[in-house]
């Protein structure tokens, strides 16, 4: 470990690992994070501040988070991605005012560009239309830096100022509930406001209201935000990268908007969540929102889907497993067709029936070795996917294969496990 001497730790509650030692910004966070991979540590002194790791790098520890079963999760989620919910104002807790100085920005990786905002989620709104999503900043200086754009409804809008001769005015989110956070993370129709995604799915969880309030910019924002960073996105760009994301690899992108900020609001004494790249909470909150909505789009077909899981081999985003309870030789083709259609950056699917675990690697890998023939059992097509992908072609174009690893109906005992 950097900074010298021994860490102190201990556990709180039996859950968080709390470190009282000073812990540098740069890099040394990552080194924590991996060592205590799926139990949450609370960082009591990040550079001054206070900040804390691997939140929600535990799916149970999200289910419990949200008093959910994983079905109820689900079945949950789908509702909430098209429920109308009201937002509903309450009394403003982030009512300090300071600057990017005091905000404990890290660098991950060494190959990394430098200081990264990595939890941040973006507010906009233009021409009544309401976006929430999670960017990537890198912070170039306390006056800005550049922010990664992915070809979804933000950049839509960033374009469309920028087209009127106009500045984007943002407000970025950092310690928001986590059906917030979800609910940021899930791609929806361009004319869905994800805020009131995430307020259904409070309602659920909660059973009572998320509490909104404006930011300095008037933008919606949870009331118990830690962190809110009020920026503009200018017209002028510039290559951004390296950076180290949820694929292990370095991605690099030219073109990207610069962004100024203009103030920073925060609770007292905040808590900054600072998201580790490539570990098992990016993993979280890059794949669990986008299972939902591959189940939705399965379940439209009329397929009785049971489950989905990105998995990590697949840096839960690139590889789904879907099991379903099979009626018709149609249901794999209908499913792999409405995954590619409910996760656009999706690249592989694998449909198992409902006796496969799909959170075993192994006992996915068996329904291959047993149930799939290549000859029969395959979709393939090409088509734009993942920029995150770095064997994907031009404009992101790739290929995308589905693989058939369930039994034929009427099959017989041959393809059953015997009994132990």
């Amino acid at each position: 470990m950097q900074g010298g001497g021994e860490l102190i730790e201990r556990y709180v509650n039996g859950d968080f690992v709390k470190i009282s030692e000073r812990v540098s910004r740069k890099l040394q966070i990552t080194e924590i994070a991996k060592k205590y991979e799926g139990k949450p540590v609370m960082l009591e002194n990040l550079d001054d501040s206070r900040g804390v790791l691997n939140l929600w790098a535990s799916r149970e520890r999200i289910y419990r988070e949200l008093r959910m079963t994983r079905e109820q999760f689900l079945t949950n989620y789908e509702s909430s991605l098209t429920e109308s919910t009201a937002l509903k104002e309450g009394e403003k807790l982030f009512k300090e005012r300071t600057d990017m100085g005091d905000v404990p920005v890290c660098w991950n990786y060494p190959g990394d560009a430098g200081y990264y905002i990595t939890s941040g989620i973006f507010v906009a709104e233009r021409n009544g239309k309401r976006n929430l999503s999670i960017h990537r900043v890198f912070v170039e200086s306390e006056k800005g830096g550049y922010v990664r754009l992915v070809p979804r409804d933000l950049l839509r809008i960033y374009k469309d100022a920028v087209s009127h001769g106009e500045e984007l005015k943002v407000s970025i989110v950092i310690g928001s509930p986590l059906e917030y956070l979800l609910a940021a993370a899930t791609s929806v129709p361009f004319e869905r406001d994800e805020s009131m995604v995430g307020a259904s799915l409070y309602r659920k969880s909660k059973g009572k209201d998320m509490l909104f309030s404006k930011s300095k910019f008037g933008l919606m924002v949870p009331a118990e935000s830690d962190y809110v960073i009020n920026a503009v996105l200018t017209e002028k760009t510039k290559e951004e990268g390296p950076f180290k994301d949820v694929t292990g690899t370095y991605d690099i992108q030219e073109g990207q908007p610069q962004i100024l900020f203009d103030s920073v609001e925060t609770v007292r004494n905040p808590i900054y969540h600072a998201l580790v790249p490539a570990t098992m909470e990016h993993f979280n909150l890059m794949g669990l929102p986008r299972e939902p909505t591959i189940f939705k789009e399965v379940r439209k077909e009329g397929v009785d889907a049971r489950d989905v899981r990105l998995s990590e081999g697949g840096a839960s985003w690139l590889h789904a497993i879907v099991k379903i309870r099979k009626s018709s030789e149609d249901d794999f083709s209908k499913t792999v067709e409405a995954s590619f259609r409910g996760h656009k950056s999706l690249k592989r699917v694998i449909v198992v029936d409902e006796d496969i675990d799909i959170y075993d690697d192994r006992d996915v890998e068996w329904a291959l070795a047993t149930r799939f023939q290549a000859d029969r059992g395959i979709i393939i097509k090409r088509e734009r996917g993942s920029s995150l992908d770095p064997s994907s072609g031009e404009d992101n174009t790739t290929s995308k294969m589905g693989m058939d690893a369930t039994m034929p109906i009427g099959g017989g005992r041959k393809f059953v496990r015997g009994a132990t």
